[in-house]
């Protein structure tokens, strides 16, 4: 199975495949708009101690509830985002057997998806995804090299400027994290050095454009396990969010990056923060693309939340564990939903126990 199925000969699948077909509750239309503060990171970025605690302060009450924030003035530059959404369309509309050159392999993260169908039989995504690594420990250059040599030397250029994106998101998450430090009341570096040298997710997604929209999701509910995901949305749409027990929109703006909060980084602020459960919606006039990066701590590291932060709530929530458990988890054993943390710790005390 293969993103063939999204798109016939002709065009757009005229008749969606029972596989792809969502129960009715998932499919639920969205009630207007969801409130997410908009946070100018210029004054914080370039030092400012007012404009910090500003920023802060809207992260804070954003987290509390729903977990998602979006920001401007982000220093990434406005004319690479574009490069980055035209190298990815190049690399969408290969014909499918270029595609399935690199295709993601069950024993693996990286590669092309269509529709997860090498993971899942059922409740299908419609869209299609190319998944890679990003670190920064070593002198090499990761992502120029995943393209050039899995891909195609045609691609090297496309390599280029996603190694220059992620060398981008890289260092604007580790601001991020930052940011989120200070709304905690800790100290500003505490969750830092758990990024600094950890192995990111870079994710391009493409969601065609769907004769039966009504029927299917091009992604479906879910939190994601990771610590904070930085988006950037074209203009078509179709984030919603759940939140005070409705799907709620979030309005694509070009000039900004949505950031929510993942399951790791709940866990990092002993449950304080919210991770909350989105998805994706497909048109049926327009495809849709999106670049989601993720931050992810070194997988070996020991995942606590901060004491201050723990004798302030008075409980520690959550066992310690590292990324890797949670990677492993979410990869081997289990579909990420809106119930992964839960299950991956009963999981994990279980695994724990036999052993």
């Amino acid at each position: 199975m293969d993103s063939g199925l999204l798109r016939s000969e002709g065009g757009v699948v005229s008749h969606l495949p029972t596989n792809f077909v969502w129960p009715k509750e998932y499919l639920v239309d969205a009630q207007g708009e969801l409130q997410v503060p908009l946070v100018d990171l210029d004054g914080f970025l370039r030092g400012e101690e007012e404009a910090t605690q500003c920023a802060a302060k809207l992260i804070r009450e954003a987290c509390l509830n729903h977990g998602f924030f979006q920001v401007i003035n982000h220093g990434l530059d406005s004319c690479l985002i574009r490069q980055a959404h035209h190298q990815i369309d190049t690399f969408f509309k290969l014909p499918i057997h270029r595609k399935l050159n690199v295709h993601k392999t069950p024993a693996s993260m990286w590669g092309y998806s269509g529709a997860h169908a090498h993971r899942f039989s059922s409740k299908l995504p419609w869209k299609e995804t190319l998944s890679f690594p990003y670190h920064d420990n070593t002198s090499e250059h990761v992502v120029t090299n995943y393209f050039k040599s899995t891909i195609g030397e045609d691609f090297e250029q496309a390599g280029v400027i996603f190694q220059k994106y992620c060398d981008g998101m890289k260092q604007l998450g580790l601001k991020l994290t930052e940011l989120l430090a200070i709304s905690l009341g800790v100290d500003r570096l505490h969750f830092r050095e758990l990024f600094s040298d950890g192995c990111s997710i870079m994710r391009c997604n493409n969601y065609p454009s769907c004769q039966q929209p009504n029927l299917t999701l091009g992604t479906g509910p879910h939190c994601d396990p990771t610590s904070i995901t930085i988006l950037h949305q074209d203009l078509v749409g179709g984030l919603d969010v759940f939140s005070d027990n409705q799907w709620k929109t979030v309005p694509p703006r070009l000039d900004a990056l949505v950031i929510n909060i993942g399951d790791t980084f709940m866990a990092l602020s002993n449950g304080k923060y919210k991770s909350c459960v989105h998805r994706a919606v497909v048109n049926k006039y327009k495809e849709r693309k999106s670049l989601a990066f993720f931050l992810c701590p070194k997988e070996d590291k020991v995942l606590r939340a901060p004491d201050e932060v723990i004798e302030m709530d008075g409980t520690k929530q959550y066992p310690d564990f590292t990324w890797s458990d949670l990677l492993h988890f979410t990869q081997n054993h289990y579909r990420a939903d809106q119930a992964t943390l839960p299950n991956f710790f009963n999981w994990f005390l279980s695994s724990k126990t036999t052993h």
